[in-house]
């Protein structure tokens, strides 16, 4: 697997660019009762279960505009493209384009509500999107970075008018100076840093449940190359120096608007000084000692649909244990066996006689269970690095306040250690679009051309979010892309 495998790099439709400056286009599709519409807002799509697996859910134009009335024609509709048949990215200048149904986004706003049909459901991109066809996932991948750009991007950069969406949703032009802008996308880098013993270099971000670990990634710099970038961030991180890198894949990362670019990076050193600030604790991890944490519960891993996940596999040589816990990384849960004592240890409490609860306690607590009661040495966090800062602080005044940093603006991330970049933290959304109960939805008709069987996904072992990373920036440095799965 890799390259054109990773979950939401795969797409099978003619985007149909050319098309984009039709007069009156979304008119005219929405007036096809044959165009397929789907239903995008925050990060989340409509989808329905299918079998065994859940498929993107597909409404006529006249059904989409009556449960979601939102907004003008041009403000919340976009055209996506055509089903393609040659499955061959693009159209050649002397290519005739059959007549298919086109696809057309439909964007509902967080704060609307949507009615939908029974077994229906808003779900997250980053929760569904390796279990969705290659079509589905191409569709949904799209949609929710076009409307991620429009809801944060509304006025022009130059003169700060409001901006209108012209050619089928794709730009926006400023009616003030006549300025054209375009969707833009942050590229980052994620890397499996692997040393001369074949072992994994493993990170788990400061703003992240310490069980969460992750491969490490970060934004490529203005002026940078991607293998400057990649060993710029690793040495920062971990203080580990990187040589030779290998491309491996790249993939869209949609919250809100990265491009992940996955590679494998040789270590030159060994010793992990962490930075304390992005990166809480990094490891090195042979395949055998992974295998057994994850099994445990001790360290979750990021879900299936992120690159970061596809990243490890490669180099574990095949799938890893699905998560114990169900949802560890989107929930945040503790490891198993910490979860274990939490709860004998509040059955406990809650059975001990009311005047023992004054008692003090005697002798010392009792290890959790499955750990030993010395501490491994081998798995004592990596020493964090005595900067400046630090220095500083030690010399001040107890009685002088630091004053709090400020978090440098621009948009959010998405690499840190983590598996794909993920310094930024993902926008709290909010509540997503109620879902009332209608009749239900006509089914959706098939794609036209043959449908090809999907490609392996990576299993995902949690949900929604890959781990958020801290979006604090450090030495004056872009925060890390918002990816669930990077530290």
């Amino acid at each position: 697997m890799f390259a054109s495998d990773l979950p939401l790099s795969r797409t099978v439709t003619d985007r149909a660019a050319d098309r984009r400056g039709e007069a009156d286009l979304l008119a005219v599709l929405l007036d096809d009762d044959r165009t397929r519409v789907l239903l995008v807002s925050g990060g989340r799509v409509v989808t329905r279960t299918r079998g065994r697996r859940r498929a993107l859910a597909f409404f006529g134009p006249a059904e989409a505009a009556l449960r979601a009335p939102t907004g003008s024609l041009e403000d919340r509709w976009a055209f996506l493209g055509h089903d393609d048949q040659d499955r061959v990215p693009g159209v050649a200048p002397d290519e005739v384009r059959p007549d298919l149904p086109a696809y057309v986004a439909h964007h509902v706003p967080e704060d609307a509500s949507a009615a939908l049909p029974a077994g229906h459901a808003w779900t997250s991109l980053r929760e569904v999107g390796s279990e969705l066809s290659a079509r589905d996932a191409g569709l949904a991948t799209a949609a929710v970075a076009l409307f991620e750009w429009h809801v944060r991007h509304p006025r022009c950069p130059r003169c700060g008018e409001p901006t209108v969406p012209v050619q089928a949703g794709w730009v926006r032009r400023c009616p003030a100076d006549g300025s054209e802008h375009y969707p833009r996308t942050d590229p980052a880098v994620i890397m499996a840093v692997v040393d001369d013993d074949d072992r994994l270099l493993l990170g788990s971000s400061a703003a992240w449940p310490a069980h969460r670990f992750s491969t490490l990634a970060g934004f490529v710099e203005p002026g940078e190359s991607v293998e400057h970038a990649i060993r710029r961030e690793v040495r920062e991180e971990t203080a580990v120096v990187v040589g030779d890198v290998e491309y491996r894949g790249s993939q869209p990362w949609p919250f809100p608007a990265s491009l992940m670019l996955g590679f494998r990076a040789r270590a030159l050193s060994t010793e992990v000084v962490v930075d304390g600030e992005e990166i809480r604790e990094a490891r090195w991890f042979d395949r055998e000692e992974l295998r057994t944490a994850v099994e445990s519960g001790a360290v979750v891993l990021p879900s299936g649909t992120s690159i970061a996940r596809a990243l490890i596999e490669d180099w574990f040589g095949g799938p890893l244990p699905e998560d114990p816990l169900g949802d560890a990384w989107g929930r945040g849960t503790a490891p198993a066996e910490q979860t274990e004592h939490a709860v004998e240890a509040d059955r406990v409490a809650a059975e001990a006689p009311a005047e023992d609860e004054a008692r003090p306690s005697d002798g010392e607590p009792t290890p959790a269970r499955g750990t030993d009661a010395e501490p491994d040495p081998a798995r004592e966090p990596a020493p964090q690095r005595e900067g400046a800062r630090q220095r500083k602080r030690e010399r001040r005044p107890a009685s002088t306040a630091e004053p709090a940093s400020t978090a440098e603006p621009g948009p959010t991330p998405e690499p840190g250690p983590t598996p794909e970049p993920g310094p930024t933290a993902e926008p709290a959304s909010t509540a997503e679009p109620a879902s009332t109960s209608v009749p239900a939805a006509t089914p959706e008709p098939e794609p036209t051309p043959a449908a090809t069987p999907d490609t392996a996904s990576t299993p995902e072992s949690t949900p929604d979010a890959d781990p958020v990373p801290d979006p604090r920036p450090r030495r004056g440095r872009r925060a890390a892309p918002a990816s669930d799965d990077t530290p």
